[in-house]
């Protein structure tokens, strides 16, 4: 009897171990509803209420999945307030780890809404999400209500970010009383295909939300890393973009600034630059950081914002300006202000000096859309103004600046318009200079759009061919594999590359000595995450570059 009961109870044992192991398995996937409870277990059937009591149940790997509908936030729901100021709604103090980070993200197919209108804690500065943790990825929220109650100078947020190696993408921020996304000290981080639009602080100082920007971004000295990509800010009341007093340098790539420093009525309000890159205003020599940051700004848009399109804003060095488009801006498209020396703090305004700027485009309302750029000075190469090319609507096949504000596409993407995109017969096709990124046909265009002049696939059945040409690929878009046709007119070693949207290098498809003739090569993509990639064919001293889309 007694050997029967040691094995009934080794079993039960056993059966305890397979129920707390299936328990923690099921801890990696934590759920939080509009309809939860903050006492159920986060199960997808007994969901939670709130992000903040996810944060305490996760652990480095876990993902917390937020059903969609709306979350309609009670001051009651103050989690902490942090410093005596920055009352947190949510506050994401844990860290996941180098491949394991902790996810917050809208599960597939539905948008969480939080709304913050009800929020109105007096002499607090109110915050959304307030993250301090690392290796944290948020995705997928929308966020908009947040209030101000502070009549001085302050400022209120979506998101107040301090951490480090953080993702936040697919964040739509609007229609608060405080700015969309303010960044602070960290590095490491990507902002991604983010949204912040039609934030206007009406309570505090003049009302005319001088401190709501859609994005701010202020790394501490050291903190390095920090990319801003796909993102779009738009009838911000102050700048859509801004990193005054970064220690660190931070990239702007493939992102949208419009129609900032107004209101949807274009009522003048704050400062309405699109860019406001760098700068340390009056600030003294030993506040300064030892060495100032050089910022890039890419690939970037910026229509119709009440100051600059792209500004340096006293900056104390010079910044890397790439094929970037400005359109209508009220004052110029491209202003270089620098501040001319660190001793001097109070004449703060001088010429821009060491900026590098290539394939920019100014569609200028008056002038060359310049301002602040002498030759001696910076080193400039390929854009309008250099080229003396005026442009006219007719260079574009879209000048309906509505487009921007488009729907992004399924995987979050920035919208595919025809607005600013040039025609195949502007002067600014094939005008750029290789900077180091893809670019199609014989050389990169002007500003942040390429025209896309298709070769079609029966064009490489034929003779022998007497030049180098790359096709594009068929099928396209594709899943998984597509063929890759492109002809040699001489012997010699022949490259094709593949690069993703971000530039970087990630398979060679082509390598080798060639004779004369047509070829094809078959790309696999199973390996590959949906979206845009580019491939390049580079033989001698020719290169042609073609762009594909993988959908999955």
């Amino acid at each position: 009897m007694r050997y029967k009961l040691s094995l009934i109870s080794v079993f039960l044992i056993l059966q305890c171990f397979n129920i707390l192991y299936a328990q923690q398995n099921d801890m990696t996937q934590i759920f939080v509803a509009p309809s939860g409870n903050d006492d159920n277990p986060g199960t997808i059937e007994l969901p939670l209420q709130s992000l903040q009591k996810a944060q305490e149940l996760v652990s480095a790997g876990d993902t917390v999945y937020v059903r969609g509908g709306l979350y309609q936030i009670e001051e009651s729901q103050i989690s902490q307030v942090v410093q005596g100021l920055f009352a947190c709604i949510t506050l994401l103090e844990k860290s996941g780890t180098d491949g394991n980070t902790i996810k917050y993200w809208a599960y597939p197919g539905e948008t969480p809404t939080f709304d913050f209108s009800n929020v109105k804690p007096q002499d607090r500065r109110v915050v959304g999400i307030y993250v301090v943790g690392s290796y944290i990825h948020i995705k997928g929220f929308e966020m908009t209500g947040i209030q101000t109650t502070i009549k001085e100078h302050t400022e209120s947020y979506c998101i107040y970010s301090r951490g480090n190696n953080n993702i936040y993408e697919q964040i739509s921020m609007h229609d608060n009383v405080g700015t969309g996304l303010r960044h602070y000290r960290g590095g490491g981080n990507l902002f991604l295909n983010c949204d912040s639009y039609r934030n206007w602080d009406t309570v505090s100082e003049d009302g005319l939300g001088s401190n709501n920007d859609g994005f701010g971004c202020h790394p501490s000295v050291g903190s390095t890393g920090n990319i801003f990509k796909g993102c779009r800010a738009w009838f911000n009341s102050d700048d859509g973009f801004d990193i005054i007093r970064s220690g660190e340098a931070v990239i702007f790539d493939s992102c949208w600034a419009f129609y900032n420093g107004y209101s949807t009525l274009f009522k003048s309000l704050g400062d309405g630059n699109g860019f406001k890159a760098g700068g340390h205003a009056y600030d003294s020599n030993e506040k300064l950081p030892e060495i100032i940051p050089r910022h890039t700004i890419r690939f970037c848009v910026a229509v119709r914002n009440k100051a600059n399109g792209f500004y340096s804003n006293h900056h104390l060095g010079g910044n890397d300006w790439f094929n970037n488009t400005g359109y209508r801006n009220s004052a110029k498209d491209f202003n270089m202000l620098n501040r001319p020396s660190r001793e001097d703090a109070e004449n703060i305004d001088g010429p821009g000096y060491d900026h590098v700027l290539k394939n920019n485009l100014a569609a200028a309302q008056y002038g060359d859309g310049t301002a602040y750029i002498v030759d001696s000075l910076n080193t400039q190469e390929t854009n309008t103004w250099n080229l003396g090319i005026h442009i006219v609507s007719d260079d574009f096949l879209s000048s309906d600046m509505d487009q921007l504000t488009a729907p992004r596409d399924e995987f979050g993407n920035l919208p595919n318009i025809d607005f600013l995109k040039p025609v195949g017969s502007s002067p600014i096709v094939d005008a750029g200079v290789d900077i180091g990124f893809p670019y199609l046909d014989n050389a990169p265009d002007l500003g942040a759009f390429e025209v896309d002049k298709t070769t079609a696939i029966d064009d490489f059945e034929g003779n022998l061919p007497n030049s180098i040409e790359l096709y594009q690929n068929c099928p396209n878009p594709f899943n998984p594999t597509t063929r890759i046709n492109y002809s040699v007119g001489k012997t010699g070693v022949v490259t094709i590359e593949l690069y993703n949207s971000l530039g970087q290098k990630v398979k060679t498809l082509v390598k080798g000595k060639k004779v004369a003739g047509n070829y094809s090569v078959t790309f696999d993509a199973h390996d590959f995450s949906s979206g845009v990639y580019f491939y390049s064919i580079k033989a001698d001293d020719f290169r042609q570059t073609r762009k594909m889309l993988l959908i999955k």
